[in-house]
C-alpha cells in the first residue's frame, strides 16, 4: 500500500527465512507492509477473561483464560514404554464457562509443571469435540505473569499498555509469535504513504495511516483502537469503491449493439403460450433488463432472488428478446447436471418455439442447443456448426462454451448462472466472443445483503426477485439432533417412507462422496490411540449412506445415488429417472444444490447439516416444495445444543427468508473474502470493514469514490491511492473486478 521501499522489504530479511516461510505459506504475508496490515482480530484486557461459550467449531482460536483444574491420568497403551501412557486434562475457565485441554504422551511433562490451578495464560489450538464436549487437543500456550515483575516474560513486556492484541493465527504460528514479529517491524509504519486524499481525511476527522497502524497494533486505550479501526475501515471501503467506480466509468465508454425485441416476435409467441401469469416482480425486473438491452453500451446487471422465485423465466425472456433482435444468447451453468436441467426446462417451456429449422417448428422458432464437455464428437460438431451459422439462437452449456474453437455468429447476451462458481477468466473469455462486448446478466439464488451487493457487485446494477410464483408450497424445516435423540433420526426415515407412500420422492444429501481418496478417517490405517479418538469422524458420505439406507430404514424403496464424479451420461440418466418418478430416494452431494427442479420431490434429509453453510442449506432446501404439495426439510446433526453450529441450524429452520439468512450467514462467517476467494485466488481483502455493520461507511465511500473517479479517472492526482489499489487489489483480484 506504500510508495516507500521499506514497507516492501521481504520479511525473510527482517524476521529470518524460517519465520518468513511460515508467514508466507500460512498467512499469505510476504513483506513488512503485508505484516503491518495483518490486524488483531480482537483484544484482551489483562484483568478480563475470555468468553469461552462462543468458540467456533473446527477453527483455530486463541483464548486468554485461567487454569481451574489439572489432572494426570494413566492408561494402557501398546505405544508407551512399559505399556502405560499418560494423559493430562486441564480445565480452563472464564468465570462463566469452561473448556478442556488435553495433552498426551511425552507432551504432558511441561504443561503438568506449568499449568497449575490459578495460572493465567494464552492458549491456541483447534476447537474439536470429544465425548460431546468442546476441547483443545495439545494447544500451544504462553504464560501470562504480568503481575509478577520478577517473572514477567519478555513477550508480556513487549505488549504495551493494558490491552493484549490477539491476531488471526494458525496452528503453525500462534498469535503471540505474530505479535512479537509485528513489534519488530512496527517502526516502519512511520513510512506509510497515505492513500486517502487529504481533503477526505480531514473532512471526516480521520487519523493518518501511520498513526492508525501504530494504534491498531499497540493501543494504550480502547479509544486508540476505535480511532485506528475507523481510519482503516475507510481505507478498505474507499479503495474498493474506487476500483469499482473506475470499472463503471470504463463500461460507459464501451460500445454495444442495442437489442430491442420486435413486436409479435419470438418473445410475444412465448408469452402467449405461458400457462400462468408472470408475477409483478418478474414483470418489473424484465422491464429493467429490456431497458438495459436497448442501450448502446453493455448491460451489467445482477439478478438475485429467492430460491424458486423464477429467475430462469426472467433470464429466458431476456434471451428471447435478444434472439428477436437478431442476436444469440448463451446461458453458462456451473455443472453439467445444471446445464442439462436448464436445457430440458427451457425446451419444455418453449415447446415448438425451440424447434427452429425442424419439421413442426413454429413460425418464430429458434434452436436451443446444449454444449457440454462430455458430448460425443458428432453431436458436438453439429452444435458448433449451429452456433457459428446462427442457426441456434439460444445456447446452454458449461465452461465448454468458452473453448477457443467455439465461435458464435452474433453473441448478444451472456447469462451467467450462479456467478460465484465461475472463475474470472472463464467469464471474460465468453464475453470476448461477441463482435462487440455482449450484454451481461449475472444470476444468483443466494440472496445478498445490500452492502455486499455494493461491495462485491459494485459495478453491476441490481435487480431483486423476492416474490414466489403462485402454486409454490411452504417448506417445514426441523433440526434432528441425532446424538441427543437417536429416535428422532428413526422418525426422519419414517417420514421419508410416508412421503414416498403418498406418491412423492425425497432427497438425502451428504457432504462427501466417499472413497479412500477423500476419506480422512481411512488414512494411516484408522485410529489407534486416544489422540486419534479426539478427532472428529469424517463427514458422512453418499456411497456409505445410500447402502445403509437401502438395506436398513428405506429397504424396499428405489434408492439411487448422484455425485460429481459420475460420468456425465450416468448423471443425466439418474436425473431423468428421478424427474420421471422412477426413483423414490436420491442420495446425493451438493450437485443438486441449484437449478434441479423436480416438483414431485417433497422431502429432504441433510446429513451432517452442520458441515454446510447457512446459504448452502437454504439453497438445498429450495429443491423441495416446488409443486403443490408441502415440502419438508430435516437437518440432521450430532452437534451439541449449545454449539454455534446448532444455533446456525436453528436459524435456518426458523425462517424461509433468504435475505435474513444471508445476513446471519455473513455475520457468522465474518465476510471472509467478499471478493470471492474462488474467483480472485487471493487472500481476504477486508480485514476491519464489516459489510453488514458498516453500511453507512460503504455508502459514503461509494459516493466519494464516484466523485473522485468522475473528476480524475486515472487517479493522476492521488499517487498514494494508485499504489493502494495495486497492493490491496492484486493483479488477479483487479481482473476479477474488471471482468465482473
Amino acid at each position: 500500500m506504500d510508495l516507500v521501499p521499506g514497507l516492501r522489504e521481504p520479511l525473510k530479511k527482517v524476521l529470518g527465512p524460517a519465520t518468513a516461510k511460515v508467514m508466507a505459506e500460512h498467512l499469505g504475508l510476504h513483506t513488512v507492509g503485508d505484516l503491518l496490515h495483518h490486524y488483531p482480530r480482537r483484544y484482551e484486557e489483562r484483568g478480563q477473561l475470555t468468553h469461552l461459550a462462543d468458540l467456533p467449531m473446527d477453527e483455530h482460536v486463541t483464548v486468554v483464560a485461567q487454569v481451574a483444574d489439572a489432572r494426570l491420568h494413566s492408561f494402557a497403551s501398546s505405544r508407551a514404554p512399559r505399556g502405560k501412557g499418560q494423559r493430562l486434562e486441564v480445565t480452563i475457565t472464564d468465570g462463566s464457562g469452561r473448556l478442556q485441554l488435553v495433552f498426551f504422551g511425552n507432551g504432558v511433562h511441561k504443561p503438568h509443571k506449568e499449568l497449575l490451578p490459578g495460572t493465567r495464560a494464552m492458549f491456541a489450538g483447534k476447537v474439536s469435540v470429544f465425548n460431546r464436549r468442546l476441547q483443545l487437543a495439545h494447544p500451544a500456550y504462553e504464560l501470562l505473569r504480568a503481575n509478577d515483575e520478577d517473572e514477567a516474560s519478555e513477550s508480556v513486556e513487549s505488549w504495551a499498555g493494558a490491552l493484549i492484541p490477539l491476531y488471526p493465527a494458525t496452528a503453525k504460528l500462534e498469535s503471540w509469535k505474530i505479535g512479537k514479529a509485528i513489534q519488530t517491524v512496527l517502526p516502519s509504519a512511520q513510512e506509510a504513504v497515505d492513500p486517502l486524499p487529504e481533503s477526505l481525511r480531514e473532512g471526516r476527522g480521520l487519523v493518518s495511516l501511520p498513526e492508525a497502524l501504530l494504534k491498531i497494533h499497540r493501543p494504550h486505550t480502547k479509544a486508540d483502537i476505535e480511532d485506528a479501526r475507523a481510519r482503516l475501515k475507510w481505507d478498505e471501503a474507499f479503495v474498493l469503491q474506487v476500483a469499482l467506480a473506475r470499472r463503471r466509468h470504463a463500461e460507459t465508454q464501451l460500445p454495444a449493439v442495442p437489442r430491442k425485441p420486435v413486436a409479435d416476435g419470438l418473445l410475444t409467441a412465448f408469452d402467449d403460450r405461458l400457462p400462468f401469469t408472470l408475477t409483478d416482480g418478474q414483470q418489473k425486473v424484465s422491464r429493467e433488463i429490456f431497458d438495459d438491452l436497448a442501450t448502446d453500451h453493455p448491460m451489467h446487471r445482477l439478478l438475485q432472488g429467492e430460491v424458486g422465485s423464477g429467475k430462469t423465466m426472467v433470464a429466458l425472456r431476456a434471451m428471447l428478446a435478444v434472439v428477436d433482435a437478431g442476436g444469440q444468447a448463451v446461458m453458462l451453468a456451473p455443472t453439467e447436471v445444471l446445464a442439462q436441467q436448464h436445457h430440458r426446462s427451457v425446451v419444455e417451456m418453449m415447446g415448438e418455439l425451440a424447434e427452429g429449422g425442424m419439421l413442426g417448428g413454429a413460425e418464430h422458432a429458434t434452436k436451443v442447443v446444449l454444449l457440454t464437455g462430455s458430448m460425443g464428437a458428432a453431436a458436438r460438431r453439429h452444435a458448433l456448426l449451429d452456433l457459428a451459422t446462427g442457426e441456434s439462437g439460444i445456447v446452454i452449456g458449461t465452461h465448454a462454451l468458452i473453448e477457443d474453437k467455439v465461435q458464435f455468429h452474433d453473441l448478444g447476451l451472456v447469462v451467467v448462472d450462479e456467478q460465484h462458481r465461475f472463475g474470472v477468466e472463464q467469464r471474460d473469455a465468453l464475453r470476448g466472443k461477441g463482435k462487440q462486448p455482449p450484454h451481461l446478466l449475472v444470476m444468483t439464488a443466494t440472496p445478498i445483503p445490500r452492502t455486499v451487493a455494493m461491495t462485491v457487485f459494485g459495478d453491476l446494477e441490481t435487480s431483486v426477485l423476492d416474490q414466489l410464483p403462485a402454486g409454490r408450497s411452504p417448506i417445514a424445516s426441523h433440526v434432528v439432533p441425532a446424538a441427543d435423540k437417536p429416535h428422532f433420526l428413526s422418525r426422519a426415515w419414517e417420514r421419508v417412507r410416508e412421503e414416498v407412500s403418498n406418491g412423492h420422492q425425497a432427497y438425502v444429501v451428504c457432504p462427501r462422496i466417499g472413497d479412500e481418496a477423500d476419506d480422512p478417517g481411512k488414512k494411516g490405517g484408522g485410529r489407534a490411540s486416544p489422540e486419534d479418538d479426539a478427532e472428529k469422524r469424517p463427514p458422512l458420505a453418499v456411497l456409505d449412506v445410500a447402502g445403509q439406507l437401502a438395506k436398513g430404514p428405506l429397504e424396499g424403496l428405489k434408492v439411487e445415488i448422484l455425485h460429481g464424479r459420475m460420468p456425465a451420461d450416468d448423471k443425466d440418466a439418474v436425473m431423468r429417472r428421478f424427474a420421471a418418478g422412477e426413483t423414490d430416494v436420491l442420495v446425493a452431494t451438493t450437485v443438486i444444490e441449484v437449478g434441479v427442479n423436480v416438483p414431485n420431490a417433497t422431502a429432504m434429509v441433510i446429513m451432517d447439516a452442520d458441515r454446510f453453510g447457512v446459504s448452502q442449506l437454504h439453497q438445498l432446501r429450495g429443491r423441495v416444495g416446488r409443486g403443490s404439495a408441502a415440502g419438508l426439510c430435516l437437518l440432521v446433526t450430532e452437534m451439541p445444543e449449545a454449539s454455534a453450529a446448532r444455533q446456525r441450524l436453528n436459524a435456518v429452520a426458523g425462517t424461509l427468508d433468504g435475505f435474513e439468512l444471508s445476513r446471519i450467514d455473513l455475520e457468522q462467517r465474518r465476510e471472509g473474502d467478499v471478493l470471492g476467494q474462488a474467483q480472485s485466488g487471493a487472500r481476504t481483502s477486508l480485514r476491519v470493514l464489516a459489510v453488514i455493520e458498516d453500511e453507512e461507511i460503504i455508502a459514503e465511500a461509494r459516493q466519494e469514490a464516484a466523485a473522485l473517479v468522475a473528476a480524475d479517472p486515472e487517479l493522476t492526482g492521488v499517487p498514494g491511492l494508485r499504489t493502494a489499489l495495486e497492493a490491496l487489489l492484486d493483479e488477479q483480484r483487479e481482473q476479477y473486478l474488471e471482468k465482473g
